[in-house]
């Protein structure tokens, strides 16, 4: 089926539906976003992405999926406001961010989503948790993610600091924490931010 408008086939409850949604408020964007269960997508989606994975981005003739390939190109076919550097340099350093931050933290976030009651599930979320106590200095220099401006890497952290008690995660509220607790604070109260929630994410925190 042809469609004349964007439409989003988004995870109401994954972290990387979820940064996408936020790109998408952030620019503006006016898009029809559906909201799919990961188990039982749709053939139309599967003639989009042949991995019938979420979040698939429609846009005309184009399918897109993998979802920081979807920020980037919303990043760059609506340009205001910029989501990423100008400069090469700067830019190369937010897609490494990006990188690590998948690696590092969406890998461990995934597991204990899938495994909550499992045994080693204890050490994931204590390696995750002094993980994010030890960026807090960051903070101090810097409003958002190493840098002055809200740029794709914070879509990407938000969400995962969004489900941290879903994550079973509370983090200790000390002078060390202070400035993550202020930058987690900036996160959520973003017209964007608040924009991007389905119903389903606005429970992890009801």
């Amino acid at each position: 089926m042809r469609r004349s408008s964007m439409t989003l086939f988004s995870d109401p409850c994954s972290q990387y539906s979820h940064r996408v949604r936020i790109v998408l408020a952030e620019k503006g964007v006016t898009v029809d976003i559906e909201d799919i269960d990961p188990n039982n997508v749709t053939q139309e989606i599967l003639e989009a992405n042949p991995y019938g994975t979420l979040p698939t981005l429609v846009d005309r003739d184009l399918a897109l999926y993998e979802s920081k390939v979807v920020m980037e190109y919303l990043d760059e076919r609506f340009p205001h406001p910029p989501l990423l550097p100008v400069y090469p340099v700067a830019r190369a350093q937010s897609r490494l961010w990006i990188h690590r931050i998948e690696n590092d933290w969406c890998t461990l976030v995934d597991n204990i989503i899938a495994n909550p009651e499992a045994k080693k599930t204890d050490a994931l979320r204590k390696e995750f948790k002094e993980s994010l106590i030890s960026i807090s200095d960051i903070f101090v220099e810097m409003p958002f993610f190493m840098n002055e401006d809200f740029t794709l890497v914070d879509c990407c952290l938000a969400p995962m600091l969004w489900r941290l008690p879903q994550l079973g995660i509370e983090l200790p509220n000390t002078a060390q924490t202070k400035p993550l607790f202020e930058y987690i604070e900036r996160l959520f109260e973003r017209p964007s931010f608040q924009e991007s929630l389905t119903d389903l994410e606005r429970e992890v925190r009801a």
